[in-house]
């Protein structure tokens, strides 16, 4: 499917596949261009989100759209109890964890109910076509009182961080993307499918109505990307 400059987002009906083909297509050098375009940061908030967590040596923790193993690979400084799952057949491919990952979608999670203690998802929410689903099953494998955290991108609440973001998020990040990785088409829906992150009140709305307290949101970036952490209450539906 091609996408233009002005519009790189796929219609409703033929996301899950866009999203899918795209990141096996970019997934050779996904982690330099995530290392180029947030200088290094990204690590750094992973590893924020796992101490916010608490993960450690008896933590059973899932990574959800876990790429190529990130968060992962961070989380077994921690604890050795971690899996992953994907549903790009080529990002998995070219993971650099030792954790176990399976392929499959976030709207069906093959694991039991409240199978694990926490759960992490960086990056992957505003690529999901179906977010009530998604966070569903995030409670059902969850058990009560474990938690999870949520990495995403952010538009910066300052109107001078946020032009300067535009410029770079929206101009420099598909030149350099495109570079690197020699999809253009990718590098310009990245950015532009900031269309699809919930707003604050949507947010809460998708954490609440599926048994998670309010989100503790954490900015990061100069507002550019956002931590939203959470715990999952009461019984298992």
């Amino acid at each position: 499917m091609k996408s233009s400059k002005a519009n790189a987002l796929p219609p409703s009906d033929v996301k899950s596949p866009f999203v899918q083909n795209m990141f096996d297509t970019i997934a050779p050098t996904y982690d330099l261009v995530n290392r180029v375009m947030t200088f290094g940061l990204d690590q750094h908030w992973r590893q924020r989100a796992l101490r916010d967590l608490g993960v450690g040596a008896t933590t059973t923790m899932l990574d959800v759209a876990c790429g190529t193993g990130d968060f992962l690979t961070l989380a077994q400084t921690r604890t050795q109890r971690s899996v992953g799952i994907d549903f790009s057949h080529g990002m998995l491919r070219r993971r650099t964890t030792v954790a176990p990952v399976v392929q499959g979608s976030a709207v069906h999670l093959p694991f039991g109910t409240a199978t694990f203690d926490a759960i992490t998802c960086g990056f992957a929410i505003r690529n999901f076509t179906d977010l009530d689903s998604v966070f569903a099953e995030f409670a059902r494998v969850l058990r009560p009182g474990g938690s999870i955290a949520i990495l995403e991108v952010a538009i910066p609440s300052s109107s001078i961080v946020q032009w300067l973001h535009d410029r770079y998020f929206n101009g420099l990040v598909p030149l350099i993307g495109g570079l690197l990785s020699h999809s253009k088409d990718a590098y310009h829906y990245l950015p532009q499918s900031v269309t699809y992150l919930p707003t604050s009140d949507q947010f809460l709305e998708l954490f609440t109505s599926n048994a998670f307290a309010p989100p503790r949101v954490t900015t990061l970036g100069f507002g550019a990307s956002q931590l939203l952490t959470s715990t999952r209450l009461g019984l298992v539906p």
